[in-house]
Formats: structure tokens, C-alpha cells, sequence
């Protein structure tokens, strides 16, 4: 199930992330540069080529393979990857929680894309890694991804100052928690 192709909405697709998707998440990386811009880490130049891709990719397919992570691209109808999903930190254990990031192409943004792969990515949680919780953390001025986790039954927790270094400076973030269930470790 976890390792699955799933439908998201208008011919989109969540499927694991491989190897292959490295041309195009550096492309739709590239295209949405700019856009993310405000959101994300400075990032070095090699991150928005298939080069740097492979480096980012191949990292978190050691961490899923080791039980710590599980990367999802959201694939258009052409199977080109215009997004990426993560849980990482995996936790299991009496925990059993991931923290959650992701982001989708600038020429797919506002469509509903994001809450879709978000809602399906808390049930592959649930069901098929038997997570109880889901967090994910937003720049406090980053209103649209704080839709897309209120829209998927997150709930914020907390308030966390100059959590992240985000776009060349400290940053205060939201934190929101998804709970997935109240059912014993699994």
C-alpha cells in the first residue's frame, strides 16, 4: 500500500519517489524557483539540477530503506513529478509519528493538489505505517500551506521562534499536528 501508485485528483498521481524522477523534480524545481523562494532554505545551485536531485533522492531512499523516511512525488498524467511529499523522522515505538514537508510546482499550485496528496498521505500513515500522529511546521505568514493542513484535520500546537533557517534568515513557525488515530501501537 505504502509503496503503491495512488490517484489524487485530475489525472495526478502520488506514487513513491525513485531515481528516475530526478530530471523532472529538477526541472519543476527550477520552473518554481522563484515561487518558493520565500518558503524555502537558500539552496546552492547544484540542488536544481538532476545532479543535485540524485544527491537529495538518493539520501532519502537510504532513510526510507532504513524504516526513517518515505518520499512521494506528486506525477502528472505524463508520469513527470510536479511536487514532492516526505514524511521523515520517522518514529515508531509508542510514538509512531513523521514530520511532514512538501510542495508543488508553481503551474500546479491552487488547485487543491496539495490538500488531496496531504489528506492521502495521513491515511498511507495511518494504514499502511500505523502512525498515530503527523506534524508538519509552517512560516507563520505561509497562509496557503496553512489551509492545505487545516483543510486535512491538522491542528495547531504550537509556535516554535526561529525554528528554521528559511530563505537567508531565522524563522518562526506554526506548528500543526494531524492525530491519525487513538488505537494501541501497532
Amino acid at each position: 500500500m505504502i509503496d503503491d501508485s495512488h490517484p489524487v485528483a485530475d489525472g495526478m498521481t502520488l506514487r513513491p519517489a525513485t531515481l528516475g524522477d530526478v530530471g523532472s523534480l529538477a526541472a519543476s524545481l527550477t520552473r518554481s524557483r522563484a515561487y518558493m523562494r520565500p518558503w524555502e532554505p537558500v539552496r546552492p545551485e547544484e540542488f536544481y539540477t538532476p545532479q543535485g536531485q540524485i544527491q537529495r533522492l538518493t539520501g532519502l531512499l537510504a532513510d526510507r530503506d532504513g524504516g526513517r523516511a518515505m518520499p512521494w512525488v506528486l506525477a502528472d498524467g505524463e508520469d513527470r513529478a510536479v511536487g514532492s511529499f516526505t514524511l521523515a523522522n520517522i518514529v515508531l515505538g509508542p510514538f509512531r509519528s513523521a514530520g511532514l514537508g512538501y510542495w508543488v510546482d508553481v503551474d500546479q499550485a491552487g488547485r487543491g493538489l496539495a490538500t488531496a496528496a496531504v489528506g492521502r498521505i495521513c491515511e498511507l500513515a495511518r494504514d499502511g505505517l500505523g502512525l498515530h500522529r503527523v506534524e508538519a511546521g509552517t512560516l507563520v505568514d505561509n497562509a496557503a500551506s496553512q489551509r492545505v493542513l487545516a483543510k486535512c484535520g491538522f491542528e495547531q500546537f504550537g509556535t516554535a521562534p526561529r525554528y528554521l533557517h528559511i530563505n537567508g534568515e531565522w524563522r518562526d513557525h506554526r506548528l500543526f499536528q494531524r492525530i491519525l488515530h487513538d488505537g494501541p501501537p501497532r
